[in-house]
């Protein structure tokens, strides 16, 4: 019988409920608790180090063998050695989103394959069906193989990576209409694409002839293919020296220990109810609505439940499935609490539960189209989880190292395409433009952010070389550098993010280019703590600039304003054409800030100005820093600018009404940079940390004073009115302690949202 859509709906993987399934028809490698529980702990520890290299030699032959400057350059790629059942023991740690599914994709496989065409030794399985699981969409490519050992399957390994062209109806096969899945790529569910060790041909052509760049493709299939060769041989050695029952041990006790070292660490955080809302502007083009996608985090004892409830329906390009909605958690979920303990995902993953509906941007279902499903909503849901765990750990000393906000709101994303003339036959290109990786990194309470640190789920991630980029297609950078205000302000800075200009350079031909984004209109890289969100997204093309002129003249452009020709900014979802002599111009977003700005150390602000982070601007206006014509600190002038910026502030709040006594914060418990509680019985008391005012009420809310207004109030880095981008007003909104006016919370949000808006957890009272 032929499956029908209803059999691709992703879902949770439930090990041993697939042992049962499948378990009569096919051999298995098991081992007992009691062989578990007897492991040496030195040869643990070598056979766990020994996996580790496994995985890590797969990277390295992937890369090398790849002639995609995504792998080569970027590092936008993951592997993996799964257990039996496909659980993930060791995963890469490169783009960490994408293992999120793989472990769904192999489930699927021993649930689907096992009768036909049947899971056999010197098998390998090709998918990129996001439904089924290993990538987030239609571009995430995964090959896997199942390991046998003495006529057992053992386990599996794995390789996956993003691939610059697939088909469908656009160049990148990225379309970005109001269209289904059947515009894009064509979703393959597993198929094997390795049949006893050898290519099966009329598979690999029929897979590389849907692409515009075959070539590529082929590459990165073959490299994939033996990536997985490699961890097969490298895993049957492990085996033949430690012995089956022994290394499979020891990959359990990877899991198990990464569970338990997890739910202790979330036991030492405090129990309660986090939440965060975040926006997609757009969700295809000519859209010009806001797409909303909530999350409460619930914590008890040593588990997390992440709930979507409350998550717009699925629309556009821009909807995840299950799989894609469990990448993202992994982006946040990895890097910030389990940096400490070694990735063996399938333990790590244990720790909490997801509740996404179906049919919503978190949980779509089929046809929708996902073109943009891991760089909009996937990463959106990252941040928001950074935001609900940042907001826990914040309380508590312990673990106030581990919060950040968040990084680089979502991916800024360009592909051009053409014809390279630069040798006697011409060829087509596509190329993704990877600049994006260059990121800022969110700041922490007590660093700032990484400028150009990169991007939160690919802890290995690069920006391509420049020369590598010029040398493989027809185009010149002009310039790629941090962008000045790009980092959100705050008592620490968040990380400043790149900008990059792209001219055709090497053809006389028009390119064709495509361009997805978001947090245009509004902020999808927040602060904490009263720190300020980054930069806006900004992009820009530049009809008739005229760059030949320029280089002709000896003159190399270094900014828009040196640029002749239209200007003329780009809406989240657009296509165009581009001559030679045109320009773009790409500029993602930087890290949010932690903590209110004028609590910065007015020194540090001044060398920020002088070293082309912050401009001399943003320091007077937000940070309330005064300079001299030569840059130094004018003291004087910078303590009655910050005493004029709190007058600002309480002629412009909104105060509630009668307020309560002080705490006593010395002997309170830290919530975070601004707030502290006090417990007497069941009863507790939140005041401001700098002067004590309580700010909660009985009914379980904080009451803060309020200031609304346009999104400029944000400061220089807001180049573009909301309005050009979507239809709902767009508000800065900032929460403050009603006594002495430090800023609890700021965001850019549309108007009618902000009564969902809540601080450090806890509902706010307008």
């Amino acid at each position: 019988m032929i499956a029908g859509s209803e059999n691709f709906a992703s879902r949770p993987v439930d090990p041993e409920a697939l042992r049962r399934t499948i378990g009569h028809k096919l051999l298995i490698h098991s081992v007992s608790q009691e062989v578990i529980d007897n492991l040496d702990p030195l040869t643990y520890e070598v056979v766990r180090h020994r996996l580790w290299s496994v995985t890590d030699e797969m990277g390295e032959t992937l890369k090398r063998m790849s002639g995609s400057p995504i792998v080569t350059d970027a590092n936008d790629f993951d592997f993996t050695i799964n257990d039996e059942m496909g659980q993930l023991v060791q995963v890469g740690l490169y783009n960490t989103m994408l293992v999120g599914a793989i472990d769904m994709a192999l489930s699927w496989t021993l649930r689907n394959r096992v009768d036909s065409p049947g899971i056999e030794e010197g098998d390998m399985f090709l998918c990129n069906d996001p439904w089924v699981g290993g990538g987030l969409h239609q571009a995430d490519v995964l090959v896997f193989q199942p390991v046998f050992y003495d006529g057992k399957l053992f386990g599996w390994t794995s390789a996956i990576c993003h691939e610059p062209d697939l088909g469908g109806s656009a160049i990148g096969s990225m379309p970005i209409g109001d269209i289904d899945v059947f515009h894009e790529s064509l979703p393959t569910p597993p198929i094997k694409i390795v049949r006893k060790g050898e290519i099966q041909r009329d598979v690999a052509d029929a897979w590389v002839r849907r692409s515009r760049v075959p070539m590529i493709i082929g590459l990165d299939l073959r490299a994939k293919v033996g990536a997985n060769n490699i961890g097969r041989n490298r895993l049957l050695a492990v085996i033949e020296q430690y012995g089956a029952d022994t290394v499979k041990a020891v990959m359990k006790r990877m899991m198990n220990d990464a569970e338990y070292r997890l739910r202790d660490k979330l036991r030492a955080a405090p129990d309660g109810e986090w939440t965060a809302t975040g926006y997609q502007d757009q969700a295809h083009v000519g859209d010009r609505k806001t797409h909303r996608v909530a999350l409460r985090m619930t914590k008890m004892d040593g588990h997390l439940t992440f709930d979507f409830t409350g998550t717009d329906p699925q629309a556009g390009v821009i909807s995840c499935t299950y799989g894609g909605c469990r990448g993202g958690i992994m982006l946040a979920f990895l890097p910030m609490l389990a940096g400490d303990i070694p990735w063996s995902a399938g333990g790590l993953m244990r720790c909490f539960d997801i509740i996404a509906p179906e049919g919503s941007l978190a949980n779509a279902t089929f046809p929708a189209a996902l073109g943009r499903a891991p760089l909009g909503t996937g990463w959106l849901i990252g941040n928001l989880v950074a935001q609900c765990l940042s907001q826990m750990l914040d309380r508590t000393i312990k673990l106030r190292g581990n919060v950040q906000a968040s990084c680089c709101g979502t991916y800024d994303l360009a592909v051009i395409a053409g014809i390279d003339e630069r040798s006697e036959q011409p060829v087509p290109f596509i190329n993704t433009v990877m600049e994006s990786v260059a990121g800022g990194y969110g700041a922490r309470p007590a660093r700032d952010g990484i400028g150009t640190g990169g991007n939160f789920c690919i802890p290995m991630g690069r920006v391509p070389d420049v020369e590598v980029t010029e040398m493989l297609y027809p185009l010149l950078m002009l310039w790629r550098r941090e962008e000045r205000d790009s980092g959100g302000p705050g008592r620490q800075r968040g990380g400043t993010s790149s900008a990059v200009a792209i001219t055709p350079h090497g053809t006389s031909l028009p390119a064709h280019v495509v361009m997805s984004s978001s947090g245009k209109a509004t902020a999808q890289n927040p602060g904490l703590a009263g720190g300020y969100p980054g930069n806006l997204g900004y992009d820009v093309v530049v009809h008739g600039a005229r760059i030949q002129d320029s280089l002709a003249a000896g003159r190399i452009p270094a900014s828009l304003d040196e640029l002749e020709g239209d200007a003329q900014p780009v809406q989240c979802f657009a296509q165009t054409v581009i001559e030679p002599g045109d320009l773009i111009y790409l500029n993602c977003q930087g890290g949010g800030g932690y903590g209110d700005p004028l609590y910065r150390d007015p020194q540090v602000v001044g060398q920020d100005v002088r070293d082309g982070i912050v401009s001399a601007a943003s320091a007077h206006m937000i940070y309330g820093v005064v300079l001299t014509p030569t840059g130094q600190l004018d003291e004087a002038a910078t303590a009655e600018r910050r005493h004029q910026i709190v007058d600002e502030r309480r002629a412009l709040a909104r105060i509630p009404g009668k307020l309560e006594g002080h705490l006593d914060t010395e002997h309170a418990m830290l919530i975070d940079d601004n707030l502290v509680a006090h417990v007497d019985g069941e009863m507790a008391k939140i005041g401001c940390r700098h002067c004590g005012q309580i700010v909660s009420g009985e009914d379980n809310r904080l009451h803060l004073a309020r200031i609304t207004g346009g999104s400029t109030l944000a400061g220089p880095n807001i180049r573009v009115q909301p309005d050009f981008y979507i239809d709902a007003p767009v508000h800065f909104e900032q929460m403050l302690c009603p006594s002495c006016f430090t800023v609890m919370h700021t965001a850019i949000l549309p108007e009618q949202e902000h009564a969902n808006h809540s601080v450090s957890g806890f509902a706010v009272a307008h």
